[in-house]
């Protein structure tokens, strides 16, 4: 059965985001949300993870997490960026799912859409970040081929589907860099 969660960012998730979130970030914790949803992982063992989204977004995130979890889509991981020390790398490298995180865009300067919490990044193992040679995370490399496989974002599909249904675009649609883990709402 599928469950879900959304609640105001309180003084113990705060001190927790500690990584993730700081004074200068373009967004305020009070603008964010703290999302659980079910889902279930590569085993069809259905876990319980979580997200943090901009407000706004929270309930049409839970509505995807519930597409994808009647579609049985599986989620490798599910935790908080802050879990990482608020590494993308070593968050793509564990596979995980995660939204916010105030970062700068890959390679730039200026802030990504999940210092918003308006960005997602799904599986990223397999679905890549893929400009020209550089693949990330490494073990993506197995997934560039986009050959259907468990996890896999291909056009169009039900992922694809279920967050354009609500508002969000796929960074797969992109020419370069290829972004086959990411969704947002405003197509950066």
């Amino acid at each position: 059965m599928f469950r879900s969660s959304i609640t105001t960012i309180d003084d113990a998730l705060a001190a927790r985001m500690h990584a993730s979130w700081r004074r200068g970030c373009p967004v305020p914790l009070a603008d964010l949300r703290y999302v659980r949803v079910s889902h279930v992982d590569f085993d069809g063992a259905v876990h319980e993870g979580e997200l943090v989204v901009h407000e706004e977004l929270a309930e049409g995130v839970v509505g995807v997490f519930a597409r994808l979890f009647a579609q049985r889509y599986p989620i490798r991981s599910m935790r908080l960026v802050d879990d990482f020390g608020a590494d993308d790398t070593a968050s793509m490298d564990a596979d995980n799912t995660s939204a916010f995180n105030c970062r700068a865009i890959t390679g730039g300067t200026g802030w990504s859409e999940h210092a918003y919490g308006r960005a997602l990044d799904l599986n990223p193992v397999e679905n890549p970040y893929v400009i020209g040679s550089h693949v990330a995370p490494r073990a993506g490399r197995a997934f560039v081929d986009r050959s259907p496989a468990p996890g896999v974002i291909r056009p169009d599909d039900e992922v694809v589907r279920a967050f354009a249904d609500a508002g969000w675009r796929w960074g797969g649609y992109w020419d370069s860099p290829t972004d086959y883990q990411h969704f947002s709402t405003t197509g950066r």
